[in-house]
């Protein structure tokens, strides 16, 4: 692909704990129905789309893939692309996947369709993906002057899978890994969360005809425990079609 060059920077520079003995090769392809994707990720960076007039927000982008992938493009490239050419600095996420082969569709889908299937490496995984999530936020908030970014303006989005991995972000132990603000878009979310009393402003995004049932009920909820502890909160449900890249 005929990509513009953005810097891509290591979360981890001396390696990243937990996937050192990783051997898979990360690989930028595109799925059967022509869906550019990311896979096999063992070294998280952020990469950099400067804005083109910064007004000192800085907002983190995780694209979503059933942590099989990343879909790239539309919940990422684009999405950087559009908040610099609107003042914002964006960095997008390639956080740690799930082993794949060739067949990627076909191992998402089997996932799926059961997803305790790889629940142990599901496990260890998620351990992964917060450790990745957190550290891209202390990174952009240390080096905010060479960016030029406000360290207390610093935003983190994700969809579906990466929506998640916002959301491990967001349940940060420390304010230090924690965001300024989030927007959650179509969120993975996980059994009921206890929302910091210091929660960040949320906005979480589902459609109302999301294809994974009762999806939609789980981000809502997940809204009320933060409104419960005084967050900033507001959950909109589109009433649009439901199709995610996962």
């Amino acid at each position: 692909m005929n990509q513009k060059q953005h810097a891509e920077i290591p979360l981890w520079p001396a390696g990243a704990a937990g996937s050192e003995k990783w051997n898979q090769v990360e690989e930028e392809t595109t799925l059967p129905d022509g869906l550019p994707i990311v896979r096999n990720v063992t070294q998280p960076s952020l990469t950099i789309y400067p804005a083109e007039k910064p007004n000192g927000t800085a907002v983190i982008i995780a694209p979503g893939g059933a942590w099989h992938f990343l879909a790239i493009e539309h919940e990422g490239r684009q999405v950087a692309e559009w908040l610099a050419a609107r003042g914002i600095t964006a960095f997008i996420l390639k956080y740690r996947l799930i082993r794949t082969g060739p067949n990627v569709r076909q191992e998402t889908d089997e996932f799926m369709f059961n997803r305790f299937s790889k629940q142990a490496e599901m496990g260890e995984l998620l351990n992964m993906t917060e450790a990745d999530a957190q550290q891209a936020v202390r990174l952009v908030r240390q080096r905010a002057a060479e960016w030029r970014v406000d360290p207390n303006r610093i935003g983190f989005m994700g969809f579906s899978a990466g929506g998640g991995v916002t959301m491990q972000a967001v349940l940060s132990a420390t304010p230090d890994g924690r965001p300024d603000f989030a927007a959650p878009i179509y969120p993975a979310v996980f059994d009921e969360v206890q929302a910091p009393t210091d929660a960040p402003p949320l906005f979480l995004l589902c459609t109302a005809n999301d294809e994974m049932a009762s999806h939609c009920e789980a981000v809502a909820d997940c809204g009320i425990y933060f409104s419960r502890v005084g967050a900033d909160t507001k959950i909109k449900l589109a009433n649009r079609n439901g199709k995610r890249s996962r």
